[in-house]
């Protein structure tokens, strides 16, 4: 989670706003995504949730009210937080950021620390699947989202997805994605799985099935990652 800057108001007059504006966020997260806002000219508050498209709607809304609960108590007075979970995002702040893509105010890097076998080859799959379901989230009806899998090997698929916040054109998403993704030379070539997480995209590939259904499994418990703050 991130605190990007301070409320320099009144207390009471942030508050009064979070108390509002971060449960109707929460109900509004039928489909997965809500935006909202409260209050008048400088003293508005923007709320926006975004959820894994995978995940149901159960679990994406448990993440969500989980995400308001904690956010207020760590990062108090704060005029731009945010929090990222593995299958949810929630950020509020005093800027009009909805519709606007954010590379530049933080974002986090998890590297799987072991490499691929044959990493040449295993790179060269990386970019060709990433791009496929880059190309797949710019189009109209996919919400953002989309994933991909491509075998390596007999025994080794490689996963991947990317999904940009649903507030987003697509020309905004394309720009988040390349960023994202263009990040992948320098901090995750050769590994066994990578994501880049940003606050408007993320990006992600592992050489096991991480998306949600009936036999899902966390495979953060087995794995071993670095975590890379930009």
């Amino acid at each position: 989670m991130s605190n990007f800057s301070n409320f320099t108001g009144p207390t009471e007059l942030l508050q009064g706003s979070l108390d509002r504006i971060l449960p109707d966020v929460v109900t509004r997260t039928i489909d997965g995504y809500a935006i909202s806002s409260y209050g008048n000219f400088n003293e508005t508050i923007y709320g926006l949730t975004n959820c894994r498209r995978d995940i149901p709607a159960d679990a994406c809304l448990a993440c969500i009210a989980e995400a308001a609960r904690i956010l207020p108590t760590v990062c108090p007075r704060s005029a731009d937080a945010r929090i990222w979970y593995d299958t949810c995002f929630l950020r509020y702040g005093t800027d009009e950021f909805i519709g606007s893509v954010d590379t530049v105010n933080g974002g986090l890097i998890l590297m799987n620390v072991l490499n691929a076998t044959d990493p040449e080859s295993f790179d060269k799959i990386v970019v060709e699947l990433m791009h496929t379901v880059w190309k797949s989230a710019l189009v109209s009806g996919n919400k953002r989202f989309a994933f991909g899998f491509k075998a390596f090997s007999p025994n080794v698929t490689i996963h991947s997805m990317v999904q940009c916040t649903r507030d987003l054109p697509a020309a905004a998403c394309n720009h988040c994605l390349a960023n994202a993704i263009g990040l992948f030379p320098n901090y995750c070539r050769f590994r066994q799985g990578c994501q880049v997480i940003y606050s408007s995209c993320a990006v992600r590939y592992e050489i096991y099935d991480f998306l949600f259904h009936e036999n899902y499994t966390n495979h953060y418990a087995i794995q071993s990652y670095k975590t890379v703050l930009l």
